[in-house]
């Protein structure tokens, strides 16, 4: 086995960006959801309302990051995008936690684009944001994903999915962060620790499925038939389930081609 695809999602529910390497550092993917966009009352605005942000592009660079929208760019320094020291209190599902605020021209093109009024949030490195202790060690920290540091979701699961829809599905639909490939369909529901060159991870959970992948990638109009191949055949007690949240137990580099082992 072995990683095919790469994914960093600097923002949070904005569009994902392919990579052929990946640093690692205690949060997780380098720059991986470290941004996240509030509302008015600094509550976290994803997809699952504004299905438009899907459509959104972000790349961070070594000195700047950069949107981009239908052809349309916006780019700061990536000292602006690490924000006011002047911290905010923000909520990201029930975890309140300070970040900064973002004081730039970029919160209106995005506001513009997005029809709705948002700000940006950057986690600054200081902040403990600690993984759900049933699933995690005392320290485990996470950045504004959802609940875990990374996703892992094999090639062949989106492939028997797309059979079932009638057409491929993106596994940018599925945001994971690392794909691999060589193994049969769902084998990663099976794995407990997997090793990419000397970084270890711990699989602690199946990742439960929202509205998210049924989007249309290119339009952001719902797809429902990929629901309904979701709960034909991912259905597990009330939830639809498909990838593995994972937990990495060192820091370091991991690049596509790269072999993958399970452990346990």
């Amino acid at each position: 086995m072995y990683i095919s695809q790469l994914y960093q999602y600097p923002v949070k529910s904005l569009k994902g960006r392919e990579m052929s390497s990946m640093e690692i550092d205690d949060f997780g993917p380098k720059w991986d959801r470290r941004w996240m966009l509030v509302d008015e009352k600094g509550r976290f605005v994803t997809q699952r309302q504004c299905p438009k942000m899907g459509q959104v592009g972000v790349t961070v660079l070594l000195d700047k990051v950069v949107f981009d929208f239908q052809q349309e760019t916006q780019s700061l320094s990536l000292d602006q995008a690490q924000g006011s020291t002047t911290q905010k209190l923000v909520n990201v599902w029930d975890d309140a936690v300070l970040g900064n605020p973002v004081e730039h021209e970029v919160n209106q093109w995005l506001s513009d684009k997005l029809q709705r009024h948002v700000q940006l949030i950057f986690m600054p490195q200081a902040t403990l944001r600690q993984v759900d202790t049933e699933f995690a060690q005392q320290g485990d920290r996470v950045s504004f994903a959802d609940g875990f540091p990374f996703l892992i979701l094999s090639e062949a699961s989106i492939e028997f999915m797309s059979e079932k829809v009638g057409f491929e599905l993106s596994p940018l639909r599925f945001r994971p962060n690392i794909l691999v490939s060589g193994c049969e369909a769902f084998a990663e529901d099976a794995w407990k620790r997997i090793a990419i060159g000397d970084i270890e991870f711990e699989i602690v959970k199946p990742c439960s499925r929202c509205v998210i992948p049924t989007l249309d990638l290119a339009t952001s109009e719902k797809q429902p038939e990929v629901m309904k191949a979701l709960l034909a055949h991912r259905k597990q007690g009330k939830h639809v389930m498909m990838g593995q949240n994972a937990i990495h137990r060192q820091l370091g580099d991991i690049t596509v081609g790269q072999e993958v082992k399970v452990l346990a």
